[in-house]
């Protein structure tokens, strides 16, 4: 059996858990929140860095990365779904990159929060916020491309996690101003996958970024 672990208040390993729902490859991998940040977690003797998500394979190999694991478990069945080899696929890649900086900042502001109030760095704050902001304008822009709709793909996936990892954030307003944005997330965040991937509340501290 594959075994993938994960934390429910992860968005990487929300990413991965959502395709493998959409694959239908719930009897061939078996899901098993791992224990990390905690001293002497028995999960460290299964991944030394004690980063989720982590899927280890029936012949012992592992795989730490998200969008690796996610395009491993794509090819499972050898019906690739979001594997795309054509030219069309660089749009979708790069949209999926800038949905992952996106992701990537909100995980280092959702991370400096978790310290104590007089440990917190407002310049790396400051800095993230804004980042945030401003990718929040650009995906006002880019939700418009057809990439964005029709058949699931990776950059849908990773933004739908991405904003919904950012109600971690009460102060980050993406909402405001960006009507297309809002009204794409919410008609993806109905989509049955999405909905079965909700962290409980309250969500982890950690991001559990990889």
């Amino acid at each position: 059996m594959i075994k993938l672990y994960y934390t429910p208040g992860s968005p990487y390993a929300r990413i991965v858990r959502i395709v493998l729902i959409e694959k239908g490859l719930q009897d061939r991998v078996e899901c098993s929140v791992a224990q990390t940040r905690t001293p002497d977690s028995p999960y460290y003797a299964i991944n030394p860095s004690g980063r989720v998500p982590y899927l280890v394979c029936g012949d012992g190999r592992a795989f730490e990365d998200s969008a690796l694991i996610c395009d491993w478990l794509d090819r499972l069945d050898a019906a690739p779904r979001f594997s795309l080899q054509d030219d069309s696929g660089w749009e979708v890649r790069r949209l999926e990159a800038l949905a992952r900086s996106m992701l990537d900042g909100l995980a280092v502001w959702v991370r400096e929060n978790s310290r104590p109030a007089g440990e917190r760095s407002p310049a790396l704050i400051a800095h993230e916020s804004g980042r945030a902001r401003r990718l929040a304008d650009v995906w006002e822009r880019e939700i418009a491309r057809p990439q964005m709709g029709g058949d699931l793909n990776l950059a849908q996936i990773v933004l739908a996690c991405t904003l919904g990892f950012a109600a971690r954030l009460p102060q980050y307003d993406w909402r405001t101003g960006h009507p297309a944005l809002c009204a794409w997330f919410d008609a993806f965040a109905a989509r049955p996958s999405f909905v079965a991937t909700q962290a409980p509340a309250p969500a982890p501290a950690s991001p559990g970024r990889t």
